[in-house]
């Protein structure tokens, strides 16, 4: 099992920054998921950590060994990418034979090692087939089996699920998390999609035009994000925010004379953003801290669930975004729907920086 281990690392195509100052530790056996918008500098990230990209400053560790300018090679990763990337004339026992190959094993090794891969990703069935003639989640199982083959001591996979649809992808999703938990092998897992990266990952690493905005378990990025950036890309929906200020103590709601209490002692007539996770608003008065009411703009129905958008007075991003049992009858368009607040978990950013001061 092997640390992963990055200094400062940055990377410059021209005056173009694709990684700014990254120092970041992923632990022998760890899952880390690394998730951002597109032009984050993600797939950037894994192709330096793989040796495809040289970095224009800091370091890259495999243990206590630097690996910055080994070939890629030598650095003994296995990656997965988008694409699949199978030699269309192989067959699929061809396809996961070919790094043993060059590396020179024994004809009977590179049989029993397949072999063992194939029956481990049930595609032993398919060895004789050709990449044309599978399906997608074929060809990814294929595509994983032969990163996997030579046992390397690092996975780096780049969106490998982007293009199956979505009962496969969630299918997928729960055979990795369990193929990887059973070979300890660790992993840097790159997704545009924060549903997957949460899922996934035992820590989630966010970033945002090249920068490193915060590293954290799934749990800990929803309910205690790093700023305001991270609260509204973690999360479906992302995190309402509020407009609040300061006064005798209290946080009052902008453009109301509601208030909240205060959970930490701030300056009197300074302003924040209170945030506030979907399903800690309810229309029931017994549910907290009374918050006016909203016009309902739209309304979402998902099965399980109520989507319920509103316009308030103090939304600081609209609309406000409520959750409510699929059960509940659905508020008509137009109508006003009063809001209550639980007692927590929410979340106090400073303005205009958008960093967390609450909770600590």
């Amino acid at each position: 099992m092997t640390q992963v281990r990055l200094q400062q690392l940055t990377k410059y195509y021209g005056h173009v920054t694709a990684v700014a100052d990254i120092s970041l530790t992923v632990q022998p056996a760890e899952f880390l998921t690394v998730v951002g918008p597109s032009g984050s500098g993600k797939s950037t990230l894994l192709r330096l950590i793989a040796g495809l990209e040289f970095p224009s400053k800091g370091e890259i560790f495999f243990d206590d060994t630097p690996i910055t300018h080994v070939p890629p090679q030598k650095r003994d990763v296995g990656m997965v990418f988008q694409n699949y990337a199978l030699y269309p004339h192989m067959t699929v026992f061809e396809n996961l034979a070919f790094p043993l190959r060059l590396r020179r094993w024994r004809r009977e090794q590179i049989r029993e090692r397949v072999r063992q891969i194939a029956c481990l990703l049930e595609v032993e069935h398919l060895l004789e087939r050709y990449p044309r003639e599978l399906s997608g989640g074929q060809r990814q199982r294929v595509a994983l089996g032969r990163a996997l083959v030579r046992s390397p001591r690092v996975f780096l996979f780049d969106e490998p699920l982007s293009n199956v649809d979505a009962q496969l992808r969630s299918t997928m999703r729960a055979e990795l998390a369990a193929l990887q938990q059973q070979l300890g092998i660790t992993t840097l897992y790159v997704t545009h999609d924060q549903v997957e990266a949460l899922a996934l990952g035992h820590r989630v690493a966010v970033l945002s035009q090249g920068r490193l905005l915060q590293v954290a378990s799934p749990k800990e990025l929803y309910f205690r994000p790093a700023s305001v950036a991270v609260a509204r890309f973690i999360g479906t929906p992302p995190m309402n925010l509020f407009a609040v200020s300061v006064s005798q103590g209290r946080l009052r709601l902008r453009g109301t004379e509601l208030s909240l209490p205060c959970p930490i002692q701030l300056p009197e007539d300074s302003h924040w953003s209170l945030g506030v996770r979907a399903e800690a608003l309810s229309p029931c008065t017994d549910a907290g801290y009374p918050l006016g009411s909203g016009q309902v703009e739209a309304i979402e129905y998902s099965g399980h669930e109520l989507l319920v958008a509103l316009s308030h007075p103090a939304a600081q991003i609209s609309p406000i975004l409520v959750r409510l049992p699929a059960d509940n009858p659905p508020p008509p368009r137009g109508t006003q729907l009063p809001l209550f607040l639980a007692p927590q978990p929410w979340c106090l950013f400073a303005h205009p920086s958008g960093e967390r001061l609450f909770p600590p």
